[in-house]
This record gives structure tokens, sequence and C-alpha cells, in this order.
């Protein structure tokens, strides 16, 4: 991604940056995150890629050389490595006054924010006229409840927008939208359900061969240190149900609904721990990390609040066949959760062109990179 601010693009994008200097947040010197603390496979390494205040959600925006880093505030922020170094040379909000900006998306000059109440999108061919447009809305009919209201969103390769709605709730039936991942096209319009029985997925993505849907699912609180677990759930067509409130995670019954009927639903592929909060994911395309690497996926455990023996605050790794088919999960870094204490907590994992991982933190309101150097 760097290597593009060489020429052409990029000096538009330095322009930006001066254009916006008032707004200009400058990288604090020193303070760094405690990364010596992360255990990562042989060859791999972590560094600090930028700070960013609340970082949770990320996409990464080849054509101008940038990430774009959502929040559960009110504001979208860009992260512009202008001198090609892989460290972000500027962080600044590019758009305000949003309802929850958890949830963004970019593709062919429009960023997408799914919101707590609607869906937008701002039309921009760079980051100065990003900076004052205005949001073209998609549709406003999105449950307006703040329990699990921080949205997800992601462009598939059909070229619809999806966008993950929770339920409003720990355990309880959802009304209309809620518990669901919509689709929307990408100009706009109802919304079509596409998966129900979900509640609460913060990360999707689309599997590199097949195009079909994965997504993380937080299992429900209260029902024990070790029940339900998390999900990781796959979507291969629309009109599946995925359990929920039947089942609070996997194939353990809830309370509230024990006694009913379950409609035909769908198992996770994957179960993580109960309660590590398994948030955004990521399919790893490129060709830095070691060839067994393309293909699997990356999922950020965000980490318990509820439990006695915290777990999480990592990055799994799960581990795909060759065709396509989740074998099952491990530990990819770790070193958040030391003592029994979480320093910190990742939230989104993605890809930059050169094959590297960025991964957000909210707690330190941090971006890291993961590069691999070679054993």
């Amino acid at each position: 991604m760097g290597s593009r601010f060489a020429a052409g693009k990029p000096a538009r994008l330095a322009g930006a940056v001066l254009g916006l200097c008032l707004v200009l947040q400058a990288l604090p010197a020193g303070g760094a995150s405690p990364l010596d603390r992360i255990v990562l496979p042989p060859g791999f390494a972590i560094e600090l890629y930028a700070r960013v205040p609340g970082a949770r959600s990320m996409v990464v925006a080849e054509e101008l050389g940038v990430v774009f880093v959502g929040t559960r505030g009110s504001r979208v922020f860009v992260v512009a490595d202008v001198d090609g170094d892989r460290l972000a040379d500027a962080v600044f909000p590019v758009i305000g006054g949003l309802n929850g900006a958890n949830g963004i998306a970019w593709r062919d000059g429009r960023l997408f924010v799914a919101e707590q109440h609607r869906v937008v999108s701002f039309d921009a061919a760079d980051i100065n006229a990003l900076g004052v447009a205005r949001p073209r809305v998609l549709f406003d009919g999105l449950p307006d409840k703040s329990h699990h209201g921080w949205r997800y969103a992601s462009l598939g390769p059909d070229g619809g927008l999806y966008v993950a709605v929770g339920a409003p709730c720990n355990i309880c039936r959802g009304h209309g939208l809620e518990g669901t991942i919509v689709r929307l096209d990408a100009d706009g319009g109802v919304p079509q359900v596409f998966a129900r029985g979900v509640r609460n997925s913060v990360g999707m993505d689309f599997h590199p061969l097949s195009g079909e849907l994965y997504f993380t699912d937080n299992g429900a609180d209260g029902m024990g240190d070790d029940s339900p677990p998390d999900e990781l759930n796959h979507a291969p067509r629309a009109g599946l149900h995925f359990g929920f409130p039947y089942y609070g995670g996997g194939a353990d019954r809830t309370p509230d609904f024990e006694g009913e009927a379950v409609p035909p639903n769908e198992m996770p592929v994957v179960r993580f721990g109960a309660h590590v909060a398994a948030l955004g994911m990521h399919f790893y395309r490129g060709r830095q990390f070691p060839p067994e690497y393309r293909g699997d996926a990356f999922v950020a455990q965000h980490g318990s609040w509820n439990r006695s023996v915290p777990d999480g605050y990592r990055v799994a790794r799960v581990r795909f066949d060759g065709r396509g088919r989740a074998q099952g999960w491990e530990p990819f870094a770790e070193g958040w959760l030391v003592g029994g204490r979480a320093w910190g907590r990742p939230v989104d994992v993605k890809e930059l062109g050169d094959g590297s991982l960025l991964v957000s933190d909210d707690r330190v309101g941090a971006i890291y990179r993961i590069t691999y150097r070679g054993r």
C-alpha cells in the first residue's frame, strides 16, 4: 500500500493531509504498547502501526493508499502512510456526527457506513472530497436500539452490502430485522434478510475460493463460565437460520427457550471458547506469509468480561483445507492478557497490499501491523 505514495494519487493524498492540518492528530512519541509480550509463530513480528482513538472496524482503501477506521463513537478516521515506510504519518477524523460509526466498507470511491439506525454512503474520489461529502441515505430503518447496536458491514463479491444487525438483548426473540444479517444493494433500497438466528455478529468475510459468507457470532451471557461457545458460521446461501435464541451458542440451549421446538438451523463450523468475544475476521489472501496460511481465516477475540477466569484477548487462526472447509482453530497472536489482566483488546483484522496484517485495539486506541520476516 505505502509504495503508491511515490507519485500521482499519493501526491493528491499528501495535499489532502496538508489541507486537513487543523484536525491532523500527530502520533504521540513514545508510550508504545508492550508489544514485546505478544507471542507469535516463529518468523512473525508485530509493531505499532498507528494510534487511533477507539479503533475498531477497518477498511483498506488501496486506490487511496489509506486505511479507514470506524469507532463506536461518532467519527470515522483516516490513517495515512504518506512516505510508504509502513508506519502511519497522519491520523485524522474524516467524517463525524454519526450515530455509531462501527460498520464501514469501501469500494470504487464510496465509503459505506452502517450506523445504529441507518446505512449511508459518501461519494468521494479523494480524501479532500470525502471530508466535505454529504451522506447519501441507502436505508434508514435499522432497529434504533443501543444494545448490540454497533453494526458490522462488508461488501460481498456479488456487489451487495451485508450488514449485521444484533439482537437488542442478551436472550430474546427478535422482531423485524433484529438478530439477522441483511443484504442491501449498494445503491440502496429495502434490505433483504440473508441470515436469521444471529445473536450478535461483529465480523464477516467471504471465502476467497467459494465467495461464500462466513461470520462470527457472540454467545449468550449468564449461562456459565464455559457455556455457550462463541461461533464461526458458514452461510453458503440466503435463508438459513443459525439457532438464536433457541441456542445460546453451539448446541447449548438457552434456559428461556429450552422447552420450545427449534426450527431447522445451522450449527457453527468452528466453536471458540465461551465468552471470548469473537469479533472481526479476515481470510488471508496475500503472499507475504508462508503458503499454508493462504485461505485461512484470522479472527480477533476481543476477550471475556463475564468469566471468572478471563479468556480471549488474542488473534486466532482458523485453518481451512484445500476444499475450503474449516478444520479448527489455534492461537496466532497472544499476550494482550497477562496474569489474568488485559492491557489490550483486539477488535478487527485486515490485510494490507503487501500481505501484512493489521489488528485494531479499542482499549489501547491502536492499530498493530504483523509481518512475516522468515524463520
